[in-house]
């Protein structure tokens, strides 16, 4: 695990911005730059919520520490179910990362610096932006000024991801978890969608991989998840030529870091994730 000695720390400015206007709906984003003049390494920031729940404010205090590292975070907004099913979720976020990088100037970063990071149901679905994002329903929506930039990230960090929602979809059943099962269904609507949008079965299906550097964060009491759900997904991508490191943070359960930010897994998770994350900036310089 990183011991690196914790960064200096940045004043950050915080901003809410309007990303997309549709006809259906205003999604906001919610911009945290570090003060200085860069350029930063930047992050979109995807929350979790069983893809019904929760804005972008929900990892703000997760958000807040990446931040003041020296990090530009973009905490998006986007269409939850029951109201918006697959894929909505997933292009909205695939065109707020277009947006970020047509923005990156303006917002003290550069667009090859530009990674993610997602929480449970955001892990989901920003895994799925990683290895799919030109995937044509992905990037359904759009504007001239973005139509020659793609949602490819510099890299990323999934935290408690929901890597396999097909194999998670029969645990809760198993457990009668009401809540979950319905979310998966509202979000999903079938089991054939569920393996559809499976980033376990993408990967290992996949023949050529545009595998970007990978951090796994994981609890190991974690009942949210099915208990070999990171392991797994961790050897299918390293199989097929993927960077990935998985962490594993013993007796620690979902959500560890938003729940307990101040405990003494939470400190050394959000430093694992930060020197990643600067880490990745300093590579790509």
């Amino acid at each position: 695990m990183n011991t690196k000695s914790e960064p200096s720390l940045h004043s950050v400015n915080e901003e809410i911005i309007e990303y997309l206007i549709t006809k259906e709906e205003t999604l906001l984003a919610k911009l945290y730059v570090p003060f200085g003049s860069g350029p930063f390494p930047a992050v979109v920031s995807i929350h979790g919520g069983a893809w019904t729940t929760n804005d972008r404010n929900t990892n703000e205090v997760l958000d807040r520490k990446i931040a003041s590292s020296g990090v530009v975070v973009a905490a998006l907004d986007f269409r939850l179910a029951p109201k918006y099913s697959y894929p909505s979720s997933i292009a909205d976020i695939n065109f707020g990362i277009r947006w970020l990088k047509r923005n990156a100037e303006k917002f003290k970063t550069l667009p090859n610096w530009i990674g993610a990071i997602g929480t449970s149901s955001g892990g989901h679905q920003v895994l799925l932006n990683l290895i799919n994002f030109d995937e044509p329903t992905f990037t359904s929506i759009s504007l001239d000024e973005l139509n020659q930039i793609d949602a490819q990230l510099a890299f990323v960090v999934a935290c408690w991801p929901i890597s396999n929602p097909y194999s998670r979809y029969q645990m809760v059943i198993a457990k009668n978890n009401e809540r979950l099962i319905t979310a998966h269904n509202d979000f999903f609507k079938t089991e054939e969608t569920m393996q559809k949008a499976n980033p376990q079965y993408i990967v290992e299906k996949s023949e050529h991989l545009r595998a970007s550097p990978l951090l796994i964060i994981q609890g190991t009491k974690d009942d949210n998840v099915t208990p070999t759900m990171a392991n797994d997904f961790t050897v299918a991508y390293k199989s097929k030529g993927g960077k990935v490191s998985l962490q594993l943070y013993e007796n620690e359960s979902h959500q560890f870091i938003i729940k307990d930010p101040n405990s003494p897994a939470s400190i050394l998770a959000t430093q694992e994730i930060i020197n990643f994350i600067l880490d990745r900036g300093k590579s790509i310089n």
